[in-house]
């Protein structure tokens, strides 16, 4: 059984960063396509960023595109998420998606993944 545990999330002020990670375990979690969604209250669940294996750059969703930079230790299985600048409108739980069906395509289609963890709040007041 896959389990994701996120960590990293907490208050900052706008313009402030934040780094997130999601260690994966479990048989069958490594050399998976990943991602991270977020969900900010009353919203639907959003896709930020995903990273296929293999070799692959990352999609970033342009809503954060030139803020926020996904990657990958493959040797701690664990995805990363680094997030600069952030705005009150980041405000949301994040959280950490992989895919066991194979490639995730498109990456950034909540369906895509089958294994969630349980978020991490990330808060930016401004």
């Amino acid at each position: 059984q896959v389990q994701l545990v996120e960590s990293g999330g907490g208050s900052v002020q706008a313009g402030g960063s934040l780094n997130l990670a999601c260690a994966a375990s479990g048989s069958g979690s490594s050399s998976r396509d990943m991602a991270w969604f977020r969900q900010a209250p009353e919203k639907g669940r959003e896709g930020v960023a995903a990273l296929w294996t293999g070799g692959y750059s990352g999609l970033i969703a342009d809503s954060v595109k030139g803020r926020f930079t996904i990657s990958r230790d493959s040797a701690q299985n664990t995805l990363f998420l680094q997030m600069k600048n952030l705005k009150p409108e980041d405000t949301a739980l994040y959280y950490c998606a992989l895919s066991t069906f194979g490639r995730a395509s498109p990456p950034l289609r909540r369906d895509q993944y089958n294994y969630w963890g349980q978020g991490t709040q990330v808060t930016v007041s401004s």
